[in-house]
């Protein structure tokens, strides 16, 4: 067949040659399984959430290509792990029927039947026995084993065979007859009842060596006259010799170490430097640490207390060891606080024995034992009238005792919650103290009266406060995870500009640590971490981590520039320097 033809016209009928048409023939044309529009156009996943470049709306807009997914409409549910199976309807009514007759007969309807030999689940003798009747049929009532008791005679109002109509019951009843424990049982009860009741009442038993205190008058409530039992106190000194050659205790710091770099006996701060790796580890307290403390002005000895029920001694210096172990709680303690004006001779133990128990720091001899049989949450040593001290209880009140009468000679009652800390300020003329009602309140050293009630609607509980070394502020560790700021002179004002924030410590009482000259703000944090502020510009300086658990307690060293202990609740003491 040729491609090309020929025109001939109809005038002349002689054969002109004209120029040939020439088209194209597609032998073997373009196929494929998708248009050829889609070879340029942009796709995206049905359920993807992020596009990492622009398109247009028609893109965005189209149908998802492909199949029908079978499993996305409603006749298939993917309710097993291997495969799909179809959905089955059935209403409450009957599944609750079959359920109950399962129950009660053994029996029920089988919901996958595929043949007669396989109708009931459970007992099928006796299923097709009753023919598969279930516990409303009227077959179910009438085999039932419990027989009615007579209606009565009408004529008869009283006595026996008297009127009861529908009222009547079944024979074997109990109903309306005593049932429940014998006489001997209810006696055994009873006993075990007040056996249970006297432990609640804060009668606290050591069966090895007890020791019985009677509370008189303790927490002016009616509780005059209550015996509780603590255990015995008692001390173990762990080192070589609780003197030297010169007849020397370990409360004298180390002469050999008083040169230039560390002096002891130094009145003016010099810089404090943040410091970087850790030096030295005590395993202190297996159940974790609770608190710890310097001595006060030389800082040679560190004091922890533990969730053991134990108070322990360190030194800072040499070997850097156990030197002494207080013994004498039968319950964690959770706070210790050294007596400032005798440079540490005395501290003061709080547990949750209900006991704050002062001790001899040299000897470790326990003095004096207080209790009014509330649970003492923090307690703290007049800074000047070191024969006095308070205490914050969990019934919402602050004792004041005196170490030298061992009585109570002030109370004060106007928080709504547990006490949470103590803190005395302008030379001991004034305290502050806060509390879980999360107010925090001053006031006047032996008056229970407030002077200033700092309350605000977006304030939360503060468990920890810290005061500057200029005694002009004091640092709050509020549970919103910040660290807020008030003056603690005359007007008690809160320093809006400096607010410590980053740290993790919602619901965990972390206390805090000034450096010596001011300039840092050391706070631990529920991750184990330390955090250290600038106290000037109120950024973090630096964190790193220090624990494995919470991070409770951090102190700085009143005599060296860049020296921290840390404590956790992982039982360990850290040294930094």
């Amino acid at each position: 067949m040729s491609l090309v033809g020929e025109y001939y016209s109809s005038e002349d009928e002689i054969a002109v040659p004209q120029k040939p048409k020439r088209f194209k023939v597609d032998i073997a044309p373009d196929v494929g399984l998708e248009e050829v529009y889609l070879k340029e156009k942009m796709f995206i996943a049905p359920k993807q959430m992020e596009i990492p470049y622009n398109i247009p709306y028609d893109v965005l807009s189209q149908q998802p290509l492909g199949p029908k997914n079978h499993l996305e409409s409603e006749d298939y549910a993917a309710n097993t792990i291997t495969g799909v199976v179809d959905e089955q309807s059935i209403s409450e009514h009957d599944f609750r029927i079959q359920e109950r007759s399962f129950r009660t007969l053994g029996y029920a309807l089988n919901p996958s039947e595929i043949d007669n030999s396989s109708k009931y689940i459970g007992n099928s003798e006796l299923a097709i026995e009753l023919n598969g009747a279930n516990t409303f049929s009227s077959l179910i009532k009438n085999n039932t084993s419990l027989k009615r008791m007579p209606k009565g005679d009408p004529t008869i109002s009283k006595g026996e065979g008297s009127y009861v109509g529908p009222w009547a019951g079944y024979e074997g009843e109990t109903i309306g007859e005593n049932n429940g424990p014998t006489e001997e049982e209810m006696t055994e009860w009873n006993a075990k009842k007040q056996l249970e009741s006297s432990e609640d009442q804060n009668i606290i038993t050591n069966k090895s060596n007890p020791q019985t205190i009677t509370v008189e008058n303790s927490a002016g409530d009616g509780e005059s006259g209550q015996a509780i039992t603590t255990e015995k106190e008692t001390t173990t000194f762990h080192g070589d010799s609780e003197r030297d050659y010169q007849g020397r205790t370990y409360m004298q710091y180390p002469r050999d170490l008083d040169d230039v770099n560390i002096n002891f006996t130094r009145t003016n701060t010099q810089d404090c430097y943040a410091p970087k790796r850790c030096i030295h580890q005590f395993t202190a307290h297996p159940k974790g640490v609770s608190a710890i403390k310097y001595l006060p002005k030389t800082g040679h000895l560190l004091l922890s207390s533990g969730m053991d029920g134990q108070v322990k001694l360190w030194d800072c210096y040499h070997s850097r060891s156990l030197l002494r172990t207080f013994s004498g709680h039968s319950k964690a303690v959770r706070d210790i606080s050294f007596d400032s004006k005798t440079n540490g001779a005395k501290f003061l133990s709080t547990s949750y024995d209900r006991f704050v128990k002062l001790w001899d720091t040299e000897t470790g001899q326990c003095v004096s034992r207080f209790t009014t049989g509330k649970i003492p949450y923090v307690s703290r040593i007049h800074p000047i009238q070191n024969n006095l001290f308070l205490v914050g209880q969990n019934n919402k009140k602050i004792i004041q005792y005196d170490m030298r009468t061992r009585n109570k000679v002030q109370e004060y009652d106007e928080h709504l919650g547990a006490i949470s800390t103590i803190t005395f300020v302008d030379e001991g003329r004034r305290f502050v103290s806060t509390s879980d009602d999360k107010t925090m309140r001053a006031w006047e050293f032996g008056i229970p009266v407030v002077i200033k009630l700092i309350a605000d609607p977006s304030m939360h509980s503060i468990p920890a406060v810290s005061v500057h070394p200029s005694k002009k502020w004091i640092a709050c560790q509020s549970l919103d995870n910040q660290i807020l700021v008030w003056s603690c002179t005359d007007k008690f004002r809160q320093n809006k500009k400096k607010e410590f924030s980053g740290h993790l410590v919602a619901g965990y009482a972390c206390q805090m640590g000034f450096s010596p000259d001011g300039k840092f703000l050391a706070s631990g944090d529920s991750e184990g971490k330390v955090w250290f502020w600038d106290w000037k510009t109120t950024r973090v300086f630096r964190k790193f981590q220090a624990h494995k658990a919470v991070t409770i307690g951090v102190e700085w060293s009143p005599v060296e520039t860049s020296k921290v202990a840390t404590c956790s609740w992982d039982g360990t003491i850290k040294y930094w320097d």
